[in-house]
Formats: C-alpha cells, sequence, structure tokens
C-alpha cells in the first residue's frame, strides 16, 4: 500500500495512538518523485518521524485535511526555491513546521502564512498580502537564502536565524541561541528536509 503524501503526516501524527504501526517510510527517486508506504519493499526508503505531539510554530496542531491538500503547493515551493536558490525540499521542511501548510495560519507574535514572515520580513521583502501561498513563499525564500549568505552557508545557523532572528544569532557569537524554541526548531526542520532530500542509494 502506497501513501500519498496528503495521508503522510496526518498518520505520523496519530501514529502513537496505534502502538508500533503504522510506521510511514519515503524516499525521493532520482527524477525528484517523492514516494512513500507503510511497507517498504526495498533499502532506498528510510523512516519518517514526527512527534504526535507537535505543533507548528504558529501554535496549532497539525490539520490533516491542509495537509492532504499540501501537493497544490508543489509548484509555487519549486519556482521559489529556483528564483531563491534554496533547495525546494528546504522550504517544504520549513512550511511543515512553521504553518502545517496553513496558508492562513498567524502567531501569537503576528507571523503570517505558510512560512509564517513577521511583518517587518513582509515589508522587507515587498509582499503586499502576506497570506497569498505565492507571494508568502517566495519572500520565504528569499529570505531563507540571505540567511544561508549571512552565516557562511551554515544552514543550521540560517534555520536558528529564520526561527529566532538574525541578530540573535550574532549575539550569540554565530551559534544558535539557547532558547528552548529555538534549539527544538532547528532539528526538527533538518530532521523533516534530511528525510524529504533522500536519495536511493546504491547497494
Amino acid at each position: 500500500m502506497v501513501l500519498k503524501p496528503a495521508f503522510l503526516i496526518a498518520t505520523l501524527l496519530t501514529a502513537h495512538t496505534v502502538a508500533a504501526h503504522p510506521k510511514i517510510y519515503t524516499y525521493v527517486d532520482a527524477d525528484g518523485l517523492r514516494h512513500y508506504t507503510d511497507v517498504p519493499d526495498n533499502n532506498r526508503y528510510r523512516l519518517l518521524i514526527l512527534s504526535p505531539k507537535d505543533r507548528t510554530v504558529s501554535g496549532d496542531r497539525y490539520d490533516s485535511m491542509l495537509l492532504a491538500k499540501a501537493g497544490q503547493y508543489d509548484s509555487i515551493i519549486e519556482k521559489a526555491a529556483i528564483s531563491a536558490s534554496v533547495e525546494p525540499n528546504l522550504l517544504r521542511a520549513v512550511i511543515v513546521v512553521e504553518s502545517g501548510f496553513n496558508s492562513r495560519a498567524i502567531s501569537k507574535r503576528g507571523a503570517m502564512g505558510l512560512m509564517q514572515l513577521m511583518p517587518a520580513t513582509a515589508t522587507r521583502f515587498g509582499v503586499s498580502n502576506p497570506y497569498d501561498p505565492r507571494e508568502n513563499v517566495r519572500a520565504g525564500a528569499r529570505y531563507l537564502k540571505f540567511l544561508i549568505d549571512r552565516f557562511g552557508q551554515n544552514i543550521r545557523l540560517a534555520l536558528a536565524a529564520y526561527n529566532a532572528g538574525e541578530e540573535a544569532v550574532a549575539r550569540n557569537g554565530g551559534q544558535i541561541p539557547p532558547f528552548t524554541e529555538t534549539m527544538a526548531y532547528v532539528p526538527r526542520v533538518l530532521k523533516i528536509y534530511s528525510m524529504l532530500r533522500e536519495q536511493p542509494r546504491a547497494t
């Protein structure tokens, strides 16, 4: 049984209620297509794990209906990634953690949309409607690229800056700030990013 991306994360978020099953495995083939299954039939598959207790950065619980429609943003993500010269799967990982693909998400701090742009960041990158997926993802991609460049191509620091602010990273001597949220955020994004970019390996 091969599962669609739609059902993938929703299943993961409820997996804790069913003992050790179901577990979802995934890999990305040479053509860039993502495959998901609960019964891996070759060693290219890698286990995908998300905590059922996780919330998005916006503060919401993951919504299976929104995740089921995540594929509608693939074209937007791909175009924004190419334009900003960042990896599409890094954008996807950030979106999963930031908003769970809720384009209307807003955090208590005022961050908005798929990539949870703060108002100042939205203005900085010319966003007129932060809830518009195209504008939001394009600006988020450009900001992420700016952070990657600023912090010497260090993805971990760029993600920390995306979450805590670039000045917080700079003030901490170019290290991940010791904020509970940020220290949890970086590995969460990296875990999903690593899973998404996993390529089949020759045996």
